[in-house]
């Protein structure tokens, strides 16, 4: 049974990674690979392998693909009309969020939000015996807190970049191009009879 289960989550795993590299549309092929993560995963738990499998799902399928797709349909949408109350809703959001960024490192920095313990309590209980995915998980969120805080920020303001580099890049009409090339195209043409008089 498990042989028949990692041939079909295999085989699924091979047409949806050809389809995200053959299909036209971005979105579509996002979507692909989302089928293509989910399988992936479903093949690690059928290896054992339960908190890679999870993690594949939660992390890859999850966020990062959520988050190429949001981009993929942002950059795809026209120019939004913007109101002032929607604009100033949008700062005032923006400022609020900055203050409680700020407040958090100002807390980090005096020592009130530090590393837990190098041991967390509930590994210490010898009656109890965690396993793997416990520990990592009661590591991730008590000593190297900080630290998975500052790589969310990160990729956060990498988003936030690269939407307003995308934003800044303005690709003309098609139809500019050619009334651009036209007075070149004239100019020379009206130098030629003079070169040939």
């Amino acid at each position: 049974m498990i042989t028949v289960l990692f041939v079909a989550f295999a085989a699924i795993l091979v047409v949806s990674s050809l389809l995200v590299i053959l299909h036209r549309n971005p979105l579509t092929s996002a979507l692909f690979l989302v089928l293509a993560f989910c399988s992936l995963a479903a093949i690690y738990l059928l290896l054992h392998a339960e908190f890679i499998g999870l993690v594949q799902v939660v992390v890859y399928a999850g966020a990062i693909m959520v988050l190429f797709l949001f981009v993929i349909m942002y950059l795809n949408l026209g120019h939004d009309v913007e109101s002032g109350a929607t604009l100033a809703l949008r700062r005032g959001l923006g400022w609020l969020l900055g203050a409680v960024l700020v407040a958090e490192g100002a807390l980090l920095l005096t020592g009130r939000l530090t590393l837990g313990p190098v041991t967390p309590a509930a590994l210490t209980d010898a009656a109890v015996a965690p396993g793997n995915t416990q520990q990592v998980g009661l590591l991730l969120y008590s000593r190297y807190l900080f630290p998975f805080e500052i790589t969310s920020i990160i990729l956060l303001v990498a988003m936030i970049g690269v939407v307003v580099i995308a934003r800044g890049l303005r690709v003309p009409a098609p139809a500019e191009a050619p009334a651009a090339a036209a007075p070149v195209v004239a100019a020379a043409s009206e130098e030629a009879p003079g070169e040939d008089a």
